[in-house]
């Protein structure tokens, strides 16, 4: 026996589309969204060159912050034992704090 799910989900999608194109609106935006749509495809299809070059410059600024990331976790890794001794640096920090002020409600007192 075939699974049915498949064809219920494109069911579903189909008919969910058409109900929402009962709305005004959105029939407006859609036809409005498939026309840039259109135009943009028609557009790189005459000028791939700017397709490509667009596509490079996004690879860059992919590799670009893929670099960054990178160094950004190899920097926490690295300096992952200051991070673990921090809650204790603190703590003693606190301390000598609590320290200092109780002396000096002891001289004031």
């Amino acid at each position: 026996m075939k699974s049915k799910l498949l064809p219920f989900i494109a069911i579903g999608a189909v008919t969910g589309a058409a109900i929402s194109m009962l709305d005004k609106q959105t029939r407006e935006h859609t036809v409005e969204t498939a026309k840039k749509a259109k135009d943009t495809v028609a557009y790189y299809a005459e000028n791939r060159d700017e397709l490509v070059a667009l596509v490079e410059t996004k690879m860059e600024q992919a590799q670009s912050l893929y670099g960054t990331v990178n160094n950004g976790v190899q920097s926490i890794m690295q300096n992952e034992n200051d991070i673990k001794e921090l809650p204790a640096t603190i703590q003693s920090m606190v301390s000598e704090t609590i320290q200092a002020f109780s002396k000096k409600d002891e001289q004031i007192g």
